[in-house]
């Protein structure tokens, strides 16, 4: 049966040993999720964003085998035939892995997002990422003023990082 859950339990599998990563793809999973929720994404476009945050840096694992590098361009590359493999034993139906995988070859991609999925990924990707690559609070303010659109991703940034709202 698909379920998020099982999504999570085949990267938990995936990813055994590796503490920081998992805790990585948890993290942008509960941003994206409650992001996605107040946006009021539709069901369809949810469980979208939801497995595609659990499963966006898949990549990972065959970019540092291949090219010994973790680099978003490597992940781009290397993440979508690794996520389609995982999706299509899970029970996810073609149309949903197409985006799925879409998501995860574009999520360091910043023009031309097309969709809120895309964007809250994005969104979700970058509050965790502030916060593990301990950005500047001037990356941070750049940050928000070119990449965050959503109403409740800009309010997180904000309270999470103490950005005073005015004259950003």
């Amino acid at each position: 049966m698909r379920n998020v859950g099982n999504v999570i339990s085949a990267m938990i599998e995936y990813y055994a040993g590796d503490v920081r990563r998992i805790n990585h793809f948890l993290k942008v999973y509960g941003f994206a999720k409650a992001i996605g929720e107040m946006e009021k994404l539709s069901p369809l476009k949810q469980e979208i964003l939801e497995v595609a945050s659990v499963v966006h840096d898949i990549g990972i694992k065959n970019s540092e085998i291949k090219y010994n590098s973790s680099a978003g361009n490597y992940q781009q590359i290397e993440g979508p035939p690794v996520a389609e493999e995982m999706l299509k034993k899970l029970g996810y139906e073609d149309n949903f892995i197409k985006r799925v995988c879409f998501l995860i070859a574009h999520h360091h991609t910043y023009t031309d997002i097309d969709n809120y999925d895309y964007q809250i990924l994005v969104e979700a990707d970058f509050l965790v990422n502030i916060d593990e690559d301990q950005l500047s609070m001037d990356v941070v303010r750049s940050v928000k003023e070119k990449i965050f659109r959503t109403e409740v991703g800009i309010k997180y940034l904000n309270v999470l990082y103490n950005i005073d709202n005015i004259g950003i």
